[in-house]
């Protein structure tokens, strides 16, 4: 889930979602993922497509730019279905006397209206949620065909086991586009480094380039599993994180915290010190303020 569905569901702040998604990851309870969390360890799960396209925005810009800096004028490539394969096709439409073979609705869309490039559909059965042609249609209209490269997507990416996903269908028409191109490119943001999904899709040693971004600092999982994959002979292209400053967990709280007022002692009107008895009172913690505040709007 995300956190802002986190947030909407237990009607409190994106703010304190992060805060509580930390101290149940160091619980085991969940994983964090950029923007998110997920059940822990295992297989993860799916998400639906409009998850999907909300997720890691300026991350896939990038990385779409990065990959189709790739392909040159008149060259014949394979592209997966995705929504950072999406963003990838959005840029290929300026691409002169280029020839897409795609089982993706969505890519074809993008490059509905470029002039000089060739889209050829795989034939198949859609699948609603990932706007792809899947089953034994769209595998066999991809027997024979060879073209230079393949740029595909998926929900996981990890050294041991490459790429994979969690649908039958869409892992057996990613396979067969990867075997009929001479390169394999993964397209895949830091969210998806160290996933592991239920069904394998292109092994490591079959995958030439990974096309990703920049992790967080605090993602030492995704670090490692980048390691591991340069080891195996992956070459990896970080393409930049997008326009702006992207903030760190907890670097909102923090300045959220620097803005408020510092605690003060409360005086009786008039300014005169308090009387003697009980200790002077202090105003909450700026936590406990925000804490206060979303009581008060769920109310």
């Amino acid at each position: 889930m995300s956190l802002r569905e986190l947030a909407r569901v237990v009607q409190t702040s994106e703010v304190t979602v992060r805060r509580d998604v930390r101290a149940l990851e160091a619980e085991g309870l969940l994983d964090r993922r950029h923007g998110g969390a997920v059940l822990p360890g295992g297989f993860a799960r799916e998400s639906g497509f409009p998850q999907r396209s909300l997720a890691v925005t300026a991350e896939k810009a990038a990385i779409a730019e990065l990959a189709a800096s790739m392909v040159t004028e008149g060259e014949a490539i394979v592209v997966g279905a995705g929504t950072t394969t999406q963003e990838l096709a959005r840029r290929l439409a300026r691409v002169p006397g280029l020839t897409v073979v795609t089982n993706s609705l969505l890519v074809a869309q993008a490059l509905a209206h470029a002039n000089r490039v060739e889209v050829v559909m795989t034939g198949g059965t859609l699948r609603g949620s990932s706007y792809a042609l899947v089953g034994s249609g769209a595998e066999q209209s991809l027997q024979g065909l060879r073209v230079s490269r393949a740029f595909l997507s998926g929900a996981g990416l990890t050294a041991e086991r490459g790429l994979s996903t969690s649908n039958m269908l869409s892992a057996s028409v990613d396979r067969a586009l990867a075997r009929a191109a001479s390169e394999v490119v993964v397209l895949a943001d830091h969210s998806k480094i160290g996933a592991d999904t239920m069904l394998q899709t292109v092994p490591t040693e079959m995958i030439t380039h990974l096309v990703t971004d920049q992790p967080p600092p605090d993602s030492s999982r995704a670090g490692a599993e980048l390691e591991a994959l340069a080891d195996q002979g992956v070459r990896i292209s970080v393409a930049g994180g997008g326009p702006g400053h992207r903030a760190q967990p907890g670097e909102r709280e923090r300045e959220r915290e620097r803005t408020l007022p510092a605690p003060r002692t409360v005086q009786q009107q008039g300014g005169k010190p308090p009387l003697s008895g009980p200790p002077p009172i202090t105003p909450p913690s700026a936590q406990q303020r925000l804490s206060d505040l979303a009581a008060q709007r769920r109310r």
